[in-house]
């Protein structure tokens, strides 16, 4: 079993933290049905100002506009942006393969989401997480405390990969299950037919959620490095197949290239973070770069 020790080694703490979440992920219209906080002055930005009427606090009055206008008017503030996160762990059984890498890619969606969710917490955004194969199996609802960072990692190292995937009909679950509108990241090595895992991702962005698709693929399935005749077992359903793997190997790319493509270009088209991961990769160094270059985009 994975230790959550070997999640976040403090080398990648250390990188990670040097990020600022909340200025990478802010966008106009993002959150949905914030009101002004009560309690002014206590995590709350300044918005703007506008004319004092009866039954406003005298406190809130600008006193330096006064001087200048001879007129009242009052400070507006907001309440501080915060996001709310989930983080969508695939625990499906193919996730649990891998062929030659010291990490699975549960393994490696672990990282991302124990990374993810440090970085969220230590920004003082609540994050939630969501354990899926065929269906959901486990949550966390969002918190933002210390201490639901261990919560996390306990249900992370307690996962284990079993079981058919569902993530198509678990993305449009959510849908009706997550009411306001938050950022969302899969984790997933997308082993469904792709019409529907868009539908799904689509209607999520329906909803106003944001969303980020980790694709998360071992390197074998990246290079297919096989050779000679080989024998493959689908580790869902138990299925085998063998092939002459040097044969194959040209039809299997192409497919698996427009397989992505298609993906990539439906997210872009609605929107959607898309990034295709290699388990060969330490998944820190893909997470860094992917965070730093958003946060340009802003």
């Amino acid at each position: 079993m994975v230790t959550p020790e070997r999640f976040l080694k403090p080398e990648v703490i250390r990188q990670i933290k040097r990020l600022d979440l909340r200025a990478q992920f802010i966008v106009q219209g993002f959150l949905h049905g914030l009101h002004a906080s009560p309690l002014h002055g206590f995590s709350v930005e300044f918005s703007e100002h506008r004319k004092y009427t009866p039954g406003d606090d005298p406190k809130d009055i600008d006193w330096l506009v006064y001087a200048k206008t001879d007129k009242f008017y009052v400070k507006k503030f907001e309440a501080e942006r915060n996001i709310t996160g989930y983080l969508l762990v695939d625990a499906s059984a193919s996730m649990g393969w891998t062929y030659r890498q010291e990490m699975t890619k549960f393994e490696y969606a672990v990282c991302l989401a124990a990374a993810l969710s440090y970085l969220m917490i230590s920004q003082q955004d609540p994050v939630g997480l969501f354990i899926f194969g065929e269906r959901l199996r486990q949550s966390l609802s969002p918190k933002c405390k210390r201490s639901h960072f261990g919560d996390i990692l306990a249900v992370l190292s307690r996962a284990q990969p079993h079981g058919p995937t569902g993530v198509a009909s678990v993305l449009s679950q959510l849908a009706v299950l997550l009411r306001r509108a938050s950022l969302i990241v899969l984790m997933s090595d997308l082993l469904c037919p792709v019409d529907s895992l868009i539908q799904g991702l689509h209607r999520l962005k329906h909803r106003g959620h944001d969303l980020i698709v980790f694709h998360i693929l071992d390197e074998a399935e990246v290079h297919f490095p096989f050779e000679g005749v080989f024998e493959f077992v689908d580790p869902e359903d138990g299925q085998e197949i063998s092939v002459d793997a040097l044969g194959y190997r040209e039809i299997y790319l192409e497919k698996l290239d427009k397989f992505c493509e298609t993906l990539r270009a439906e997210c872009s088209r609605a929107r959607i973070d898309y990034l295709r991961l290699d388990t060969s990769v330490q998944f820190d160094k893909p997470l860094i770069e992917y965070l730093v270059n958003r946060a340009a985009r802003f």
